[in-house]
């Protein structure tokens, strides 16, 4: 993990995390009072996570969990993904317990975790770590971990959690003891377990360097929602605050409006969304492309203002109910702008309602989201 941290960035992209996102990494060991336990009504994962989706706004944070493999082993796979079927829906992503956990721990930004190694891994990197199960009689007392348990800071699951993983990315401070207790020799391992292995087998000792095999990059995995998303909004001229979440937050102001992906578990849910969104690529002939798409939406759920076709990671095409044919939102990347192409969609949603009219040469609107500000292209398409 030290020698593919310079490689911190591509892992986030992997992920497809964008521009100002930050990424929270739930670990848990295998254990009946780890974080994903086994504990009944005292188990803290499963009522946080839908609190999470709704109090963390989608376009600031990512979600992303890493399972002991024994826990995907214990249970199976099939049981786990149906366990977490609405987190997924509502951005979880899972990560292979093998081969691509130590690439999510490099990109994280906090991990939300218990007493399982994984978390003082997270420590040992410098990363801010919040404990949900410390495992309170299960540790030896006398080891680092259970010392690191005992100075680590807890998340509240009864307190408002935006505010504590806030709090807990900005208020770290690294403790470079911690490193110490993994290993006392960093950069070493392959030279002294090489070393150490030669020996216990009684054979002589390569000559050649020895070396370990880099972490490989991740596929790309983007986050996708399925489930309604509460969206707030604030207008001022060209400006719009956007807030999306798979949730609705005790406290949100603004105008609200529902967005809908078409691929919702709940069929109805789209009979009352304002903004039915889609993603896939333009020449879809499944989808008849996005004019025919977007014109077949409106005209299925009366009660839908906007179509939304997202075409790339950057794009999208529109169709607004009462306004002839279909606008192009692009995002403008050179001016920083990245974000979710439905995210803008929604922000051009809110500007037409309260009376835009996009000009035969385009106009450029601006979306403000909590990590900042992401300026797009709304131009006439067809």
């Amino acid at each position: 993990m030290l020698a593919a941290r310079p490689y911190r960035d591509r892992f986030r992209r992997a992920l497809g995390m964008r521009r100002g996102q930050r990424l929270v990494v739930l670990n848990s060991t295998w254990n009946p009072e780890g974080f994903f336990g086994s504990g009944g009504g005292q188990d803290v994962l499963p009522s946080l996570l839908p609190r999470l989706a709704a109090e963390l706004p989608a376009d600031d944070y990512r979600l992303a969990a890493v399972l002991h493999p024994n826990i995907w082993y214990g249970h199976g796979p099939g049981q786990i993904r149906a366990w977490l079927d609405r987190a997924q829906r509502d951005g979880l992503t899972l990560i292979d317990p093998v081969h691509e956990w130590r690439q999510a721990l490099l990109a994280a930004d906090l991990v939300l975790g218990d007493f399982g190694a994984v978390s003082y891994y997270a420590a040992a990197l410098g990363t801010p770590v919040l404990l949900a199960a410390d495992g309170a009689g299960v540790l030896d007392p006398g080891t680092p971990l259970a010392e690191f348990v005992r100075r680590a800071p807890r998340v509240d699951p009864r307190a408002p959690l935006r505010l504590q993983v806030e709090r807990g990315i900005s208020a770290h401070r690294p403790d470079p003891s911690l490193a110490g207790f993994v290993t006392s020799e960093p950069t070493r391992s392959a030279e002294l377990l090489r070393r150490h292995f030669y020996a216990l087998m009684d054979l002589p000792e390569p000559t050649a360097t020895a070396s370990l095999e880099p972490l490989p990059l991740p596929p790309y995995r983007p986050g996708k929602v399925t489930s309604p998303l509460s969206v707030r909004t604030r207008l001022e001229g060209t400006d719009i605050v956007v807030e999306r979440s798979a949730g609705h937050p005790a406290g949100a102001a603004g105008d609200a409006h529902l967005a809908v992906h078409e691929e919702t578990r709940r069929p109805g849910d789209l009979d009352v969304a304002d903004v039915i969104t889609r993603d896939g690529q333009a020449d879809d002939p499944r989808l008849g492309g996005p004019a025919a798409w977007t014109d077949e939406v409106l005209r299925r759920h009366p009660h839908c203002s906007t179509a939304v076709y997202v075409t790339g990671p950057h794009a999208c095409v529109v169709r607004s109910r009462g306004r002839h044919g279909t606008f192009l939102l692009s995002a403008d990347t050179g001016a920083g702008a990245d974000a979710d192409p439905a995210a803008y969609a929604s922000a051009f949603h809110v500007w037409l309602a309260y009376g835009g009219a996009v000009p035969a040469q385009g106009v450029v609107l601006r979306m403000h989201t909590a990590t900042g500000v992401h300026p797009f292209r709304a131009e006439a398409s067809g």
